[in-house]
């Protein structure tokens, strides 16, 4: 097997383990997923993907799902109008949300707050590079 036969087949991996812990975490939230919009969805192996999927059920809500070396987390579809600006919308949400955890006498919120701080930047430097999002429409 060719090293690129081998680096693709663990980036298919990856992205299937990322798609699995964004449906399980959609269920922990009560939402049973349906279908993937893969056009809309993005993977940035090994770091994040992110996910739109449209629950399995009467209403067929969208969602927007991130998961990958960082918290999986889930907003609306409504919130934010692509990829790139999902990464934006967790990345002041979680510097937010680390200014509240800080603030805990717990270590372990504390160690939170500083994980979210970390991934936050790390969402923040990948939404500023436009190579990664050069196939996307730029949003105003």
């Amino acid at each position: 097997m060719t090293e690129q036969a081998n680096t693709e087949q663990q980036q298919a991996a990856w992205v299937r383990e990322q798609f699995q812990k964004a449906n399980k975490f959609m269920a922990e939230k009560g939402i049973l997923p349906g279908k993937v919009i893969m056009k809309e969805s993005r993977h940035l192996p090994p770091l994040v993907a992110i996910w739109k999927i449209e629950e399995n059920g009467p209403r067929k809500r969208r969602y927007w799902v991130i998961s990958g070396d960082l918290p999986t987390d889930i907003i609306p579809d409504s919130t934010a109008p692509n990829a790139r600006e999902v990464i934006r919308h967790f990345s002041l949400a979680w510097q937010v949300k680390a200014e509240n955890l800080v603030r805990s006498p717990d270590k372990t919120q504390q160690d939170l707050a500083r994980l979210l701080v970390s991934r936050a930047e790390g969402l923040s430097e990948m939404h500023q590079q436009d190579r990664l999002w050069a196939d996307m429409p730029m949003v105003n």
